[in-house]
C-alpha cells in the first residue's frame, strides 16, 4: 500500500506531466523530467521504465531530449556500466531553459512572421484603394504595437534571468512601488490568482 511519501511523488509526477502540454512537450517526457527532479539518487533507463511504467524506446527518446534541452544529465556510477541520470536542480536555471525553448520554438516564429508581414506592407502602393491603405495602415500599426509587445516580454524575461533566484524578492518588492499600488496581503493574489 502507497504511504504519504509514494502518494505525494505520484501527484507531483502526474501533475507536471499534466503541465506538459503548455510547454509543447509530451506528457512521458515531462514526468520522466519530474521524476528525475524529485529523485535523491541518479536514476537508469530501468529505473524510470518500472516507476512509470513506459517502454525502453519511449525512456530512451525521451531522455535524449530532456539532455539536448539542458534539463538532465549523465551521471555515472562506478563499477557501473548503465547509465544514470540527474536532473538539473537550480530551479532558475530549469526555468530558464524551458522558457527559452518555449521561446524558440513558439514566440520566435510569430516575432519573425510580424516581421515579414511589417516588410510586405511597406511594399503597398498608391494604386491600392484608399480604404485598403488606410486598412494596411491599421493593420501595420497593430503589428508594431505586437512586436513591442513581444520585445517588452523578452527583455522583462532577460532581467527576470539576469537576476536570478537571489534577488528576485528585490525585484518584486520594488513593482509595487513603480506601479505607484499597494501590496494586498490576500493569499491567492500572492499567487496572482486574485480577480
Amino acid at each position: 500500500m502507497p504511504n504519504d511519501l509514494d502518494r505525494a511523488r505520484a501527484l507531483f509526477i502526474r501533475r507536471w506531466g499534466e503541465m506538459a502540454a503548455s510547454w509543447g512537450v509530451s506528457r512521458t517526457m515531462a514526468e520522466i523530467h519530474a521524476l528525475l527532479f524529485i529523485s535523491n539518487r541518479s536514476l537508469c533507463a530501468d529505473d524510470l521504465m518500472e516507476a512509470l511504467q513506459v517502454s525502453r524506446g519511449n525512456v530512451s527518446m525521451n531522455l535524449r531530449q530532456l539532455a539536448n534541452w539542458g534539463l538532465i544529465h549523465r551521471a555515472h556510477r562506478r563499477g557501473d556500466r548503465k547509465e544514470y541520470f540527474e536532473a538539473e536542480g537550480d530551479i532558475w536555471h530549469m526555468f530558464e531553459i524551458i522558457t527559452r525553448e518555449r521561446r524558440r520554438r513558439e514566440v520566435q516564429p510569430i516575432v519573425e512572421t510580424i516581421e515579414r508581414c511589417r516588410e510586405m506592407l511597406r511594399d503597398v502602393g498608391p494604386d491600392l484603394h484608399e480604404d485598403s491603405r488606410t486598412q494596411a495602415k491599421e493593420f501595420d500599426k497593430r503589428l508594431r504595437e505586437m512586436a513591442a509587445f513581444f520585445q517588452t516580454m523578452n527583455e522583462l524575461f532577460n532581467v527576470l534571468m539576469k537576476a536570478g533566484g537571489s534577488r528576485i524578492g528585490s525585484i518584486i518588492k520594488l513593482v509595487p512601488k513603480a506601479l505607484g499600488s499597494r501590496r494586498t496581503n490576500h493569499p491567492k493574489a500572492k499567487l496572482g490568482l486574485a480577480r
